[in-house]
Parts: C-alpha cells; structure tokens; sequence
C-alpha cells in the first residue's frame, strides 16, 4: 500500500517497529517435564523468598525486631498496655540522649540511623540514580545495574558499598562522583576500591574538621615518640592523625593562611620530646627574615633567616652530613636507628621556593636546588628527613616534587595544583583541596607513596602559648613574652596638654 503527499509524491508508510516478544525458555518444555521440574522449581523458589527474608532481616534488623516485638505485645496484653510501653521506651531514650548523650550517638543512634537513611535516600532511588547516570546497562533487552551493598551513616557521611557490573571500572564511578552526590543530597562523593568489582561510596554531609583541635600535653617518655607514627593531628574518621619521618620527606604546599605553620609546629610539638634528649636535631631555613621559625629559634640547634649564603652553606653542609654517614653505615646498616648515636635530623625550610627558584644569585640558586636534591634523594636512609614548605607548586619551582614521598596539600587556588602536589587522578577520588574553606587553617589532604587513597586530616592548633610552652620544656628556661602596649591616642594627647595648659 502506499499514499501520497501533495497529490503527486509516492511515500511508503514508516515500517512497524515492534519488539518481538521472548518467551522464557521453560515454557517450551513438554507437559511432562514441567510436572517432574515442579517439585525442583517449588525449593528453589523458596530457597529465593528465604534468602531474601534473610537479606531483609540482615539489612533491617532494627525494624524488623521492632515490628515484631510491637506486634507480639498488641497481641498478648492489647493497645493500652502496648502505649503504655512505647511511652516508657521513648522517655528513656530521651533521657539517655539528654544525660549521656556520646554514649547514646555511639550505640543508639547509628543502626537507626542507617537504616532510615538506606531506605528513605538510597534504597528508594538507586535504580533511576543508576539509569540516569549512565551506570546501568541495558544488553539483549535485559538491564545490567550497580548492586547497592552495605550501608552505614555515620554522621558526617555515609558509606555505601556497591558491586559494580561487568565491564565497569573505577574511572567511570569517579567521572560520576559530582552527580551522585547531588542526587543522593550530600556534599561530596568519594570513590573507594575495596576489591575487585567491590567499591565503597563516601558521601559526606558535613565536615567533622570545621572545629580546630588544641594540642595534646607533652610527654616525659621519650621513648614512646616513635618517629615513624607521630601524632599531629586528627582525621575526618576521628583517628590520629599520623606522620611519618623516618625514611621520607615531606612536601606540604598551600596558599597564604592555609596553616603551614599549625602542620609545622605540631610535628616540632611530637618530637619535643626527644629534642630535649638530644635524639633529634631541628635545623631550619626561615626566607622570610624569622617571621615563622623565630617564634620558638630556642628548639632549634641552627637557623637562617634568608635564603643567602648561609641558607645555601647550611644545606651543603647536611649533604655532606649524609654523605658521611652513609660511608660509616656502608656493609654496617641499611638505615638509621638510634642505636648508631647519631641525631636524626629534621630540615625544616620555609618557603622552599625562595631558596632553589626564587633566589637572584644563579650560582646560589644551583648550589642549593643540587644540595636540597642530594639531601632529599640519599638521605632518608642515614636519618635525614626534609620538611618543605612552599606556596606555587609548578614543576618549574621544584620539579624534583617525586624525592618526597608524603606530599600534603592544603588549601589551593586551582584544581590543576592538587593534581600537581598529590600525582594524577587523586582529585577524581576525592582530595579536593582547592574546595577547602579559609576558615578552617590547617586542614590538609595527605598522599604518602605506596597508598591508593588519600586521607583528610586536621593538624593541631598551636597557639603562642603552646609555643612558649614548648620552648620551655625543651630548654628548661621559663619563657615569658613582652607585653605588646598600644601607641598613645595623638588627640588624647592634645586634649589633655590643652586643659594642663
């Protein structure tokens, strides 16, 4: 058949386009052998409602037992008494939560919690999240989609492990990690490899660094600093934060008031301890004429206050240190411990820029950039450790950044840094270091070689009196600052010269 258009033109009619329908393969089967598959079909199909009641009741126990338990007591002793109970029950909960209420977040309030927000957030919408992200598949007319695993919300965030389809990696979950935090509300989505085929959600809500976090008291033991776990801070889990400076250096970077000098001086804080036995020894470099190391020079043996001929002197004089060493520990040791009696050595340089790029001088600026190298690529064996601090994190300004085995990035003013400063692709897993707030100094986004992940933390706030506090300890002298006076009022002057007169 065919029709026309505008009375002379021959058009075919648009074919037909209907999805043939497919029958499951079992109704082919002869008459006789669907009667002998039943009783097989009957257990199988139980076995399935079993393990998904089972499921049901791993995944909601909470609901469940109440339910149940709201069920058996309406039916022994009636609604009035059932009231009566539920009554009972909220006010302890509510006086529990108003007495003691870290016990009652801790043990409560997290399977309640969890469970709520399985269902009510994610539960409920996984399977369009996953259509209208791209991350279901559709093959043969049949879907393939992300399984939804374990939920548990702790707070702050909720962790959501997920089985991904076959053919999925990891990159594609990272590319959608922006979206799946807008469609599931939360602020941030981190991407997780578990296992294989195994992934694990973080989907933040707030951010449990927005506090700062004082100091912990000094220690008298020295023996239990151990260079290689030193506490300087908190993550976002609520653990310790910990540094290690045994065996690598570390390269913090982050822009003016991202809290440099709070990461800085609690890791001087941690070593306080066998600074004052002798075991330690801090030398800095300080271009900035002392504006960050002169608030506490007495914990340290040597400091430059520019980036000079004595900066440059310093430095060659402890790669000759490392050099030394590492002939007396030849065919002796493979790295250094206390038992040698040799100090482990900290190299604290403060705007490392100013010293290996920034410095006029050419002759100075190779002499250090060879020394700082030499030091940073011999000397995590001989116990020489280097804590560089700068601002601009272009290859440029230290293109040796590999020699650093932990790189820190604090607050950044571009996305392209945080790649710069942590290695490619952490930013897509999470390490937004340019989004960190100006009112929270001293939060960090930490990478250590031979880790996926990076990790999220918050150094101590070390305020002037901690720092005479440590100076104190270390040095056994008393430290007592001036007293800062304000400058005379002129018009108060004048006013009071005028009635005298």
């Amino acid at each position: 058949m065919r029709t026309t258009t505008n009375g002379s033109r021959w058009v075919d009619p648009a074919p037909l386009e209907v999805a043939r329908p497919r029958l499951p393969w079992w109704t082919m089967l002869p008459t006789w052998v669907k009667w002998i598959a039943a009783p097989f079909a009957l257990v199988w199909v139980t076995c399935w409602l079993l393990f998904h009641l089972v499921r049901v009741i791993y995944r909601y126990p909470l609901v469940i037992i109440t339910a149940v338990l709201v069920g058996w007591l309406d039916w022994k002793a009636g609604h009035w008494t059932l009231a009566f109970v539920l009554a009972g029950v909220a006010l302890v909960l509510l006086l529990w939560w108003r007495l003691h209420r870290s016990s009652f977040e801790r043990f409560a309030l997290p399977e309640a919690r969890t469970e709520y927000r399985r269902m009510s957030v994610y539960a409920c919408q996984w399977r369009t999240v996953m259509r209208l992200s791209d991350l279901a598949k559709t093959s043969r007319g049949k879907e393939y989609r992300p399984k939804l695993g374990r939920v548990r919300s702790e707070g702050w965030r909720d962790r959501v492990r997920v089985t991904m389809i076959k053919g999925q990696a990891p990159e594609q979950w990272e590319r959608h990690a922006s979206g799946l935090a807008h469609s599931f509300k939360a602020q941030s989505c981190r991407v997780r490899v578990r296992r294989p085929g195994r992934l694990e959600l973080d989907l933040v809500h707030r951010d449990p660094l927005v506090r700062p976090f004082g100091v912990p008291a000094l220690t008298e033991d020295a023996t239990a600093v151990d260079l290689k776990r030193l506490t300087v801070g908190r993550t976002e889990t609520g653990r310790p934060w910990r540094i290690k400076l045994l065996g690598t250096h570390l390269l913090t970077v982050g822009a003016t008031g991202a809290g440099k000098g709070s990461l800085l001086w609690s890791i001087i804080w941690a070593l306080a301890p066998l600074v004052r036995s002798g075991a330690v020894r801090l030398v800095g470099i300080d271009p900035k004429g002392g504006m960050e190391l002169g608030q506490a020079p007495e914990v340290f043996q040597r400091v430059v206050y520019d980036n000079g001929p004595d900066a440059v002197a310093l430095l060659e004089e402890i790669a000759a240190t490392v050099k030394e060493r590492a002939s007396r520990y030849r065919g002796r040791l493979r790295s250094w411990t206390p038992a040698t009696g040799d100090p482990f050595i900290l190299l604290v340089v403060d705007e490392l820029a100013d010293v290996i790029a920034y410095q006029s001088d050419k002759q100075l600026r190779e002499r250090a950039s060879r020394a700082v190298q030499a030091i940073t690529s011999q000397g995590r064996a001989p116990g020489v450790c280097v804590l560089g601090l700068l601002q601009d994190p272009r290859k440029e300004v230290v293109s040796f950044r590999h020699l650093f085995s932990t790189r820190i990035a604090m607050r950044l003013d571009e996305k392209a840094q945080v790649d710069m400063v942590l290695g490619d692709g952490v930013r897509e897993r999470g390490a937004t270091a340019q989004e960190i707030s100006e009112n929270t100094p001293g939060v960090a986004w930490v990478k250590e070689d031979g880790r996926r992940e990076p990790v999220r933390a918050r150094a101590f706030h070390v305020t002037d009196g901690d720092l005479d506090e440590l100076v104190t300890y270390v040095t056994g002298v008393p430290t007592q600052r001036a007293d800062v006076l304000a400058f005379p009022d002129r018009r108060e002057n004048e006013r009071e010269g005028g009635e005298v007169a």
